[in-house]
């Protein structure tokens, strides 16, 4: 779900502080033939951001041509874990062009070789292999193959099923979208594979029974028994919130996997690379997947994800039989390999966890003032969400979502499009890099569009 932000250029109140700065209309009306020009060439679908055509971004900002900056609390959509335009990453993607070497399949490379031994370097024990691949579907779809390859091998042909979970997002590719549990971006499948299921996600909120009898009996329900799954697949937090299932739950689904052979992936993608104050978000639930999926923020930069997990799921297939075309495209190694020493050595992952109570308690204090619009609000590190109902009722209400947003991006705090599995979540991701005083005041502007948008809808 999703509508257009408006391209006409309206007067704004100027803003100048030490994180923001507005001082023309928005969207500036040299920029507005740029964003006429992207609505001619491109497909609607790529519609629906605040419309600032970026010029540049520095660590935790954005700038437009104009003499505007503001405070990015979307890191890109969770890609700049280490900054826009990390020092060390821009040098590090700049060496490796002076190097010569911009593109090599999968020839053997000094690069690749070394993100992979990072990788697995900071990885749990007993995940010693890793696949690099492009964008966040690739490693999804490469773990759904991986997954029902072992199953087959372990239980025949009959054990091939792929258990996602609703309201959960792997990527927009035809398996990847089956295995996720958004039931409106699945339409244009039609036929669905039937063994690629949905189990409801315990978040407490939407799904208030957290107990795992409800996965129990969700895979029961379609015909399935534990001997017709292959794997298990689960966003480590569920990006529509972020929402993370129980700790018993999913250590309850941990051994469930073992005692059946079903591999068990936890799809990092966004939550990977210090986002929620640990450097990987299942570390939240203290149990190590078979597979991990990660992307976005793993570069901080570059399109990179990876595959990572035991050599015996990961070494299924013979020489030559899976790989990529740009896998471990050499600049992008360069810029992950800088951006995860960036991460570890500058502690960015204690910063997330340190600021994770600042960022929660500015939310409960927003929910405190509008109980009846903000339904839901939870954060872990420096990934947090605002899900808004229609008052008083637990029904999603996207309207309202956007125009808070709208109305942060008027001010000077830049949000992506509300997410969700309704368009319900303003969802809050600053860069790792960001400072106490900077979160403060985004708190701040959040509260005050929440304020004045909750006003309006009352007035209207």
């Amino acid at each position: 779900m999703g509508k257009e932000f408006s391209i006409e250029p309206r007067e704004v109140p100027r803003v100048e502080t030490n994180y923001r700065r507005i001082v023309t209309p928005l969207p500036h009306p040299d920029s507005v033939a740029t964003l006429e020009k992207l609505r001619h060439f491109e497909p609607q679908s790529m519609r629906g951001q605040p419309p600032i055509v970026w010029d540049r971004a520095e660590d935790i900002f954005v700038f437009d041509k104009y003499g505007n900056r503001w405070l990015d609390w979307s890191s890109g959509v969770l890609v700049t874990n280490a900054g826009h335009g990390a020092t060390e990453v821009k040098q590090a993607i700049l060496d490796q062009v002076n190097s010569g070497l911009l593109h090599n399949y999968v020839f053997p490379s000094e690069e690749r070789a070394a993100l992979a031994e990072a990788l697995v370097g900071v990885a749990p024990k007993g995940l010693e292999k890793v696949f690099l691949l492009t964008t966040g579907s690739e490693a999804t779809e490469c773990a759904i193959k991986l997954s029902r390859a072992h199953g087959i091998k372990v239980g025949g042909k009959q054990k091939l099923g792929i258990v996602g979970f609703e309201r959960g997002f792997h990527g927009r590719t035809l398996g990847s979208q089956q295995a996720g549990g958004m039931a409106g971006q699945k339409a244009w499948i039609v036929n669905e594979d039937p063994a690629i299921i949905n189990a409801p996600f315990p978040d407490g909120y939407w799904q208030t029974n957290t107990s795992f009898d409800v996965f129990l009996t969700a895979v029961a329900q379609r015909g399935l028994k534990p001997e017709n799954i292959a794997g298990v697949m689960m966003e480590t937090y569920q990006g529509v919130g972020p929402d993370f299932a129980p700790v018993e739950y999913v250590r309850k689904l941990a051994e469930w996997c073992r005692q059946h052979q079903v591999v068990l992936v936890f799809d990092e993608v966004q939550a990977g690379f210090g986002r929620t104050g640990k450097f990987w978000a299942f570390e939240h639930y203290g149990v190590t997947p078979d597979l991990i999926c990660c992307g976005k923020g793993i570069s901080s930069s570059l399109p990179l994800s990876a595959v990572m997990g035991r050599s015996e799921i990961m070494d299924q297939f013979p020489p030559g039989s899976m790989t990529s075309t740009h896998t471990g495209n050499p600049v992008c190694c360069a810029a992950a390999l800088a951006s995860v020493k960036k991460i570890v050595g500058e502690k960015l992952t204690e910063n997330a966890a340190q600021l994770g109570p600042v960022l929660r308690a500015g939310l409960q204090q927003i929910q405190a003032r509008h109980p009846k619009v903000v339904g839901h609000v939870t954060a872990a590190g420096l990934v947090a969400g605002m899900q808004l109902v229609q008052a008083g009722k637990k029904e999603p209400n996207h309207d309202l979502a956007h125009n808070i947003i709208e109305r942060c991006f008027q001010k000077g705090l830049l949000l992506f499009a509300p997410v969700g599995a309704w368009g319900q979540t303003v969802k809050i991701a600053p860069p790792l890099t960001i400072p106490r005083a900077a979160v403060e005041e985004g708190l701040a502007v959040l509260s005050q569009a929440t304020d004045e948008a909750v006003n309006y809808l009352r007035a209207a």
